[in-house]
Formats: structure tokens, C-alpha cells, sequence
């Protein structure tokens, strides 16, 4: 059991980390090896997305304060949560790590944009390509018309000559 003032702490210290955080992921981990954790966390960190695990009644007082609209999911057995100040990369980054451990990590809700989403609103999130990914698709097409006009005028251009 934890004592009062080390529940304080755990609190303060939460409430500290997610004061800028724009996403708030839930994690569901069952079993997982410490080198799994330790590999989740320094991925996490790399994207500037921050990884706690809490208590569940902990967890539900310190997201009670921020004001969150919508109720709370189901948040089953233990929980982490991943969260950060980029709306996208915490549910993106947990997912991909999910997809080596399915069995042992999943995403289970979180916060986004200031309101509870389940896991399929999530999971959806989770799947929102990086914005580097998305700029390419943009420019692969806008310049596809480009390149079948040009395969079109070198077609044209070999018929004639």
C-alpha cells in the first residue's frame, strides 16, 4: 500500500508531466519483459513523447483536474499512458511498437484534442500517416498528372518523328 504523501507525489509528478501534453494515449501491458519496456521507452523518448505507468485511481485524479470532455473509457488491467506535446506521435509510436506485441501491448483510449476517445477513435489516430509521409503523397500527386502529360507528349512526339 502507498502512503498518503507518496500518492501526493505520484500525483504532482503526473499532473507535472501532462500539464503540455496535446495526446494522452492508454496502454494496456500484460507481461511485458523489462528489455520491452526499456526498448518502448527509448523509442518514445526519441520522438519527445513521454511513457508512465500509474495507478488507475491516480491516473483518473490528475485527468479529472485538466477538464477533459467526454467520460472516461474502460481502462482494463494495468495502464501506462504515453502522452505528448504533438497530437499524433504518442498513438502512433505506442501502435507501431504494439505491432511486434500484440498480445502484450494495446491501445485502449486516450485524450485527444481535449476529449476521451476509445480505442477504435484511437486507433484511428494511431493510423494518421507522419506529416513527412503526407507531404510526399501530397507531391507524388500533384505531379502525377504532370508525368502522364509528359508520357503522353513523348508518345506523341515518337509517332510523329
Amino acid at each position: 500500500m502507498i502512503s498518503k504523501q507518496k500518492k501526493e507525489e505520484v500525483v504532482s509528478e503526473l499532473k507535472d508531466s501532462l500539464k503540455d501534453a496535446k495526446s494522452i494515449v492508454f496502454v494496456k501491458f500484460d507481461r511485458l519483459k523489462v528489455g520491452d519496456v526499456n526498448s518502448l521507452r527509448r523509442k518514445l523518448q526519441k520522438e519527445n513523447v513521454g511513457y508512465s505507468v500509474s495507478k488507475k485511481t491516480l491516473l483518473k485524479r490528475v485527468l479529472d483536474t485538466k477538464g477533459i470532455e467526454g467520460e472516461l473509457p474502460e481502462i482494463p488491467g494495468q495502464i501506462a499512458i504515453a502522452y505528448g506535446e504533438d497530437l499524433l506521435t504518442p498513438a502512433r509510436e505506442v501502435f507501431n511498437f504494439s505491432k511486434a506485441l500484440k498480445e502484450n501491448v494495446s491501445i485502449v483510449g486516450g485524450v485527444f484534442e481535449g476529449k476521451y476517445k476509445n480505442k477504435d477513435e484511437m486507433m484511428s489516430i494511431a493510423n494518421i500517416p507522419s506529416l513527412q509521409v503526407l507531404r510526399g503523397m501530397f507531391v507524388n500527386l500533384i505531379n502525377s498528372p504532370i508525368q502522364r502529360f509528359a508520357v503522353v507528349m513523348n508518345a506523341i512526339a515518337e509517332k510523329k518523328g
